[in-house]
């Protein structure tokens, strides 16, 4: 598959097929992801490859639980858990503990346990760069160290037919999936990735032009063009 169509259709997938994938075409993807880029090349990610039955239903009665959270706020018209003063989180903006009781039907997290792959990444605090620590807004650029390996993991199950989506609401229970896990304490969880192969094959996304999202010397500039 050539590279404009991998990232042109590289969309969230949530529905698989039944037919496992093989455990050497995983690690064939964690081969190709390894190669992203992370502050100093220190390459502080850790992944778990999720098989237990009885993990992989705990990590599911703990999705549903964080997706009742993130549905909350959508219902309230916000974005979930976003800073709502435009700089920083400053507390719950819906009360979380009526939301974690509630269950809204969703396919994918009612049967998450039975996706053909899961994967567990977790990343080494001590080993991200935070360069925007101390600034009194939402701290974004730790994340530069991990989700682009997470990222090659989606374009890697792509071009090879697969599909898959990368989650993080589950981070919303990282306590109860460190005890689960043994995650030691340097460490946090960064997402949980399903992949599988897809009921449906992705077609080209949806996205804003380039003009709409780049201006040039301010952001009232003109806007980008050729």
């Amino acid at each position: 598959m050539q590279f404009d169509e991998v990232v042109t259709t590289t969309g969230a997938v949530r529905e698989f097929e039944a037919r496992p994938v093989p455990d050497s075409q995983v690690y064939e993807l964690l081969d190709l992801a390894r190669f992203a880029p992370s502050g100093g090349n220190r390459q502080g990610w850790r992944v778990v490859v999720v098989k237990g039955t009885e993990l992989r239903i705990r990590l599911r009665e703990l999705y549903v639980e964080a997706w009742a959270e993130y549905m909350a706020h959508v219902e309230a018209g916000l974005v979930p858990f976003a800073p709502l003063n435009g700089r920083r989180w400053t507390g719950p903006a819906v009360d979380l503990d009526a939301a974690a009781k509630r269950r809204y039907e969703y396919p994918f997290s009612d049967h998450l346990d039975e996706v053909p792959v899961m994967l567990a990444v977790f990343v080494k605090l001590g080993s991200l760069a935070v360069l925007d620590n101390g600034l009194d807004r939402q701290s974004i650029v730790g994340g530069g160290s991990i989700y682009p390996f997470v990222h090659n993991i989606m374009l890697a199950a792509r071009s090879r037919g697969l599909g898959g989506v990368m989650t993080t609401a589950i981070c919303r229970r990282e306590p109860q999936v460190a005890a689960l896990m043994g995650m030691p304490e340097e460490y946090a969880l960064a997402s949980l990735v399903a992949l599988g192969w897809p009921k449906r094959t992705p077609s080209r996304l949806r996205r804003d032009p380039v003009e709409k999202f780049t201006t040039v010397d301010t952001f009232e500039g003109d806007p980008f063009r050729p």
